[in-house]
């Protein structure tokens, strides 16, 4: 059989990795690309990490909302290199128009406000196609499914569709899955726990809704979120309904510098109704960074945390 030519094989493969245009699905409006973008605005710690997984950086021309929220680690000033940071919190029209960008990754509450000064909307009229944080489509739409690994899994193939980088991303989210499987083989029919997550707030607690990653990371970990039925994403309940519901195990934020979630469990300590809780008398928790609680790949290592946390006798 006379084996294709060198010119053949990599015609083939140039046309497996520009196959452009390419459209995606951003909050059910499509999205189209005639080329990959070159000069990349992406918002957030998470969706900065779901970037640098795809080593996106050469197409990356700023950064923002990092650093007037988290520290970050050495590892992802590595990953981020000699990418500026052009705003530390939300970015105006101004900073993002200032580097001529063709592409923005953020969502609503991850960087844009519905009706603010920057949306897709207004980022269009500049030539900039924006991409929108699927965990965050609900603010717009509330018919949306319940938060499930998709949402992580989704955004990170759309990113290797818009970037020419298919295969990686494929790669990338089959590796997610295999480890996920593996840790759902390990749990196996284990009692699920009852979760509550413990964001902030003293009057009323905010936490994670049916619409968030971590009701689907505790789900994966072999727990039960037992906020899941709120009706949104994040938003406040009461003491009376989290206490009532009695949580076996809970999920403290660790947003700054490490040991912020040690005030959040000596306030559910002092807490007349929580102190009671098994999760609170028993001091069964785990802490998580920002990163591990929002859309990105440190979701799998942080459910891997959860589930070693709740079901010690499976590992």
């Amino acid at each position: 059989m006379k084996s294709p030519s060198l010119s053949l094989v990599f015609s083939l493969l140039a046309t497996t990795a520009f196959a452009f245009p390419v459209t995606v699905d951003s909050c059910g409006k499509p999205l189209t690309f005639d080329a990959p973008p070159k000069r990349a605005v992406i918002h957030d710690l998470n969706m900065a990490e779901m970037a640098f997984a795809l080593k996106l950086q050469p197409s990356i021309v700023g950064l923002t909302g990092i650093t007037g929220w988290y520290k970050v680690g050495p590892e992802f000033k590595a990953e981020q290199g000699s990418i500026p940071e052009l705003a530390p919190k939300y970015p105006t029209l101004e900073n993002l128009v200032a580097v001529e960008p063709d592409f923005f990754f953020a969502g609503w509450y991850y960087g844009m406000k519905p009706g603010g000064d920057v949306t897709p909307d207004t980022l269009a009229p500049h030539g900039i196609k924006t991409l929108v944080l699927t965990e965050s489509c609900v603010h717009l739409d509330k018919n949306r499914p319940a938060a499930s690994m998709d949402l992580l899994y989704g955004d990170v193939e759309k990113l290797g569709k818009i970037f020419g980088k298919e295969n990686a991303a494929e790669k990338l989210v089959a590796s997610w899955r295999a480890q996920l499987a593996d840790i759902t083989a390990k749990v196996g029919s284990a009692k699920k726990p009852r979760v509550f997550l413990y964001d902030s707030g003293e009057d009323k607690p905010f936490t994670a809704g049916r619409f968030a990653m971590p009701t689907a990371m505790v789900t994966a970990a072999g727990g039960d979120n037992i906020m899941a039925d709120m009706d949104t994403s994040w938003g406040n309940t009461d003491w009376e309904t989290v206490a009532s519901r009695n949580p076996q195990f809970l999920i403290l934020p660790d947003y700054q510098d490490g040991g912020g979630y040690k005030k959040l469990l000596d306030f559910l300590k002092a807490h007349p109704a929580m102190k009671e809780t098994d999760a609170v008398r028993n001091e069964r928790f785990v802490a998580l960074r920002y990163a591990e609680l929002t859309p990105g790949p440190a979701n799998i290592e942080a459910i891997g945390k959860i589930a070693r946390a709740m079901h010690p006798e499976a590992f």
